[in-house]
């Protein structure tokens, strides 16, 4: 079909012209265009278009509503997901486990974690896939324990585990820092279950044990594997090796990623910096600008009143930039008064202390918090997702924040959920 052959090409614009000429779609048709917009990303649009079809006469499947709650899922609007599963409800939807995954899927990731055990304990749970959702939305909020208890009921209701099964298990104890844990599931996925792991396998494994600080353990993984390191894998391991300063290590991953993104080379300069080498800094940040290489911009949104609100670090393009950056100004005194200390070894050493320090304050989290503080009522959670993993700083904000204010704040970054509420960070301060 000419429509599925746009999306695949990233051509969604001229896959909407093809479709608003068809003067009868089918509910294919419409699949195509929902599912090709989500898999490129456009969440809001694949929601706008859903929105049409049910204004339509055609009836949405099941294949309409495993897409559409993918999409809700990536862009984490619990708004938008609770409407979704309402519809499901209300057109009795008879549920699959494709649609119970999906199900349990979305509500973890849009935050809602006691709603996915909900769904799990309702649905029929005999195909390994609804266990897998389950796993590995408690390893995304850090529930290293309750996916092992899941695991366990797995065990008990005779359904076998696969390799995705094991990928959630050791996500989950990279987590929570379960290192024996780890190794436990890594040598009993191959000695009961003959599952032979797999890459993503091996990076949980470097990324357990690099968080916790084992890092020529990590580095021994990657040696001994059957196959060739991914550049995921190595990434992984450089960034154990900024946290836990193994500069030799760490030049050793960065030769064997082949294409360096910004955010390798930050890393590279940021532990250099910290061990005050700042000839080898000053060498990265020079090889960056000789092959015009930037790091990747931070970028945060959150739903508000059935809209999503996006801000980039140091953008003022949102209408309400100045009153935006009010409230931030303030909240960072306040922050200051209860003991913040900007982390200026974030920032590369090429600007003033003055300077670093703002840096820090235009982080996109930030930003979207002090949004959703001048938009929403005492009481209210607040809930932001962003594309990459939160920063040291801003972790810190937002906990003297949740104190501050007596405020629930939700972050989901790149890899998990953080639940900031009294001061406190669901994740520990392990991540």
């Amino acid at each position: 079909m000419i429509i599925e052959a746009l999306m695949k090409i990233q051509e969604c614009h001229i896959a909407k012209k093809v479709f608003c000429k068809m003067s009868d779609p089918d509910v294919v048709t419409w699949n195509s265009m929902i599912g090709g917009y989500i898999r490129n990303e456009r969440f809001e649009e694949a929601l706008r278009l859903f929105k049409e079809m049910l204004g339509s006469n055609v009836e949405p499947d099941k294949f309409t509503f495993a897409s559409i709650l993918t999409g809700c899922a990536r862009l984490g609007a619990l708004s938008y997901a609770l409407w979704v599963h309402n519809v499901m409800i209300e057109r009795a939807i008879e549920l699959n486990f494709i649609l119970s995954s999906a199900l349990i899927d979305m509500y973890s990731k849009c935050g809602r974690i006691q709603t996915a055990k909900e769904v799990f304990n309702s649905v029929e749970r005999s195909d390994v896939s609804v266990w897998n959702a389950m796993i590995s939305g408690l390893a995304i909020h850090g529930l290293g324990r309750d996916a092992i208890d899941i695991f366990s009921k797995m065990k008990v209701e005779n359904v076998l585990p696969d390799s995705i099964t094991f990928l959630g298990l050791l996500t989950s104890s990279s987590h929570c820092g379960m290192v024996e844990e780890g190794r436990q599931y890594f040598d009993l996925m191959q000695s009961q279950y003959s599952i032979q792991p797999q890459l993503e396998h091996y990076g949980a494994m470097v990324d357990l044990l690099g968080r916790a600080g084992h890092v020529e353990e990590a580095f021994s993984i990657i040696t001994s594997m059957k196959m060739e390191p991914d550049v995921v894998i190595w990434r992984a391991l450089l960034s154990a090796c900024r946290t836990y300063k193994k500069p030799d290590l760490g030049e050793v991953a960065i030769a064997n990623i082949t294409r360096l993104r910004g955010g390798d080379y930050v890393l590279l300069s940021n532990m250099y910096c910290s061990l005050k080498r700042w000839d080898s800094a000053e060498r990265v940040r020079e090889i960056m600008k000789k092959e015009g290489v930037r790091k990747n911009r931070g970028k945060s949104w959150l739903e508000l009143a059935g809209v999503i609100h996006q801000f980039k670090a140091g953008d003022r393009s949102h209408p309400q930039t100045e009153a935006v950056e009010k409230v931030l100004g303030g909240l960072i005194q306040r922050a200051k008064l209860e003991g913040l200390l900007p982390a200026t070894e974030l920032v590369l050493m090429d600007v003033s202390e003055e300077e670093k320090e703002e840096n820090l304050y235009l982080h996109s989290e930030k930003v979207a918090l002090a949004y959703g503080i001048l938009k929403t009522s005492p009481g209210t959670e607040i809930r932001i997702s962003k594309n990459l993993r939160i920063c040291y700083d801003c972790h810190s904000f937002i906990k003297i924040i949740s104190k501050l204010l007596n405020r629930v704040t939700i972050v989901r970054d790149r890899i998990r959920f953080h639940r900031f509420e009294g001061g406190l960070c669901s994740c520990g301060d392990y991540w």
